[in-house]
C-alpha cells in the first residue's frame, strides 16, 4: 500500500458522566462514526468529589473511545459536544489524538 493510500485516523476520547455514553455513541454514529468502545472510570478532579456523611464520593465516568477517519473527526466531535453539552461545566470533556497505526479495521480502510 503506497503512502497516499493509507487512511489517517484519529481517536476521539470522550469522558462523560455515568450514563451519558449512549448519547456519545448515538450522536457519533449519526455523524458518520462506525461505533465506539465504552470504558468505566472514576473522576478525580477538584469538582468531582462530593461528600456524604463525611465519606468522599468519587463519581463514576463513562469513557468512550471513537476511532474515525481524520476527515470525519470534526463532524463527529461536534455531534458529541452537542449531544452531551460538553461546552457546559460539569458535563465532561473530549479530546482528539492522532493515531499513528491501526490494524483490524480493514472495513474502514477499503
Amino acid at each position: 500500500m503506497s503512502e497516499n493510500q493509507i487512511t489517517k485516523f484519529q481517536l476521539i476520547v470522550s469522558i462523560v458522566n455515568k450514563g451519558d455514553c449512549n448519547k456519545v455513541i448515538d450522536s457519533s454514529l449519526e455523524a458518520g462514526a462506525e461505533g465506539g468502545t465504552i470504558i468505566t472510570g472514576r473522576g478525580s478532579g477538584i469538582h468531582e468529589k462530593a461528600k456524604l456523611l463525611s465519606f468522599t464520593i468519587e463519581p463514576e465516568k463513562d469513557i468512550v473511545l471513537t476511532l474515525v477517519p481524520a476527515d470525519r473527526t470534526e463532524k463527529v466531535l461536534e455531534a458529541i459536544v452537542k449531544a452531551t453539552k460538553l461546552n457546559e461545566p460539569g458535563h465532561g470533556i473530549a479530546f482528539v489524538l492522532d493515531v499513528e497505526k491501526t490494524t483490524g479495521i480493514n472495513h474502514l480502510i477499503e
